[in-house]
C-alpha cells in the first residue's frame, strides 16, 4: 500500500520522523551526561533539543495521519498505525512536560526529578512506538510500494515498482515466481520496452494476454 504523502517518489513521514527521534533521543543522552557530570551545559542542550524535537514532531505526526487515514477500515495495520500514533502523542505530550518544566525552573533549563522521569519515559514509550511503525511498514506494507522488489527501478523514474530494468538496458526473460495469493486474479508477467510488468487479469476459465490460454492463479512469462 503506497503513501499518499509522497516527496520525490518516497514517503513523507519516514524522512520527518527520524528528526524528532534523533533530537529527543539524543536529549535523553545529555541528560544522563549531566547527572554523570554535572555540568549544567549538558542541561541546556537537552532543553533545546527537546524543543526542536517537539516542533519536528508536530510536522511528522501531520504526514503520519494522512497516511494512516488511506488504510483500510477493519484491518489490522488500521489497528496498529491508530496504536503508533496514540503512543507518539504521548511521547510528544510527556516531552513537552519535560521541555516547560525545564524552560520555567528556577535555576534555567535545569531539568528537576519530574521532568527527567517524563523524558525517560517518553524515550522508552518510542521506542516501543518505533517497533509499531516498522512493524506497519515491513510487516503490513504500509507506505511500500505496490509490487515492491530488490530490482524495482528508481522512485524518481516513471516506472512502476513492480517493473524492472534489465541488466544493460536489455530485455531478458521474466522469472516465473510462483502463483497468485488472489483466488479471484490471474497474473501475467508480460515483457513491455525494458521493463517486466505484472499484469492482473480477470478470473475466467482461461484468461489470455496476447499469448496463450492461462489459467486463473498462474505466473506466466510472455513476450
Amino acid at each position: 500500500m503506497q503513501s499518499r504523502a509522497k516527496m520525490l517518489g518516497h514517503a513523507v513521514h519516514p524522512i520527518l520522523i527520524v528528526f524528532p527521534l534523533g533530537l529527543l533521543a539524543t536529549a535523553v543522552i545529555f541528560d544522563i551526561i549531566r547527572l554523570v557530570t554535572d555540568r549544567d551545559s549538558f542541561a541546556l542542550s537537552a532543553g533545546h533539543m527537546i524543543g526542536a524535537g517537539l516542533v519536528g514532531g508536530a510536522v511528522a505526526a501531520v504526514f503520519g495521519l494522512v497516511d494512516w487515514m488511506a488504510i483500510p477500515a477493519g484491518t489490522r495495520a488500521k489497528r496498529i498505525g491508530a496504536l503508533h500514533g496514540a503512543g507518539n502523542a504521548v511521547v510528544v505530550l510527556l516531552f513537552l512536560v519535560s521541555f516547560l518544566l525545564r524552560l520555567n525552573s528556577t535555576e534555567p533549563w535545569q531539568p528537576n526529578a519530574l521532568a527527567l522521569m517524563c523524558s525517560f519515559v517518553g524515550f522508552a514509550i518510542a521506542g516501543m512506538t518505533g517497533w509499531l511503525g516498522g512493524e506497519l511498514v515491513e510487516r503490513l506494507g504500509v507506505s511500500v510500494d505496490d509490487g515492491a522488489n530488490v530490482d524495482a527501478s528508481s522512485s524518481l523514474s516513471r516506472a512502476p515498482a513492480r517493473a524492472t530494468r534489465s541488466a544493460g538496458g536489455r530485455r531478458t526473460p521474466a522469472t516465473v515466481t510462483g502463483k497468485s495469493s488472489h483466488p479471484k486474479t490471474a497474473i501475467a508477467v508480460v515483457r513491455v520496452g525494458p521493463y517486466h510488468r505484472d499484469l492482473g487479469l480477470p478470473r475466467c476459465p482461461t484468461a489470455t494476454y496476447g499469448g496463450p490460454a492461462v489459467p486463473p492463479g498462474t505466473v506466466v512469462v510472455s513476450g
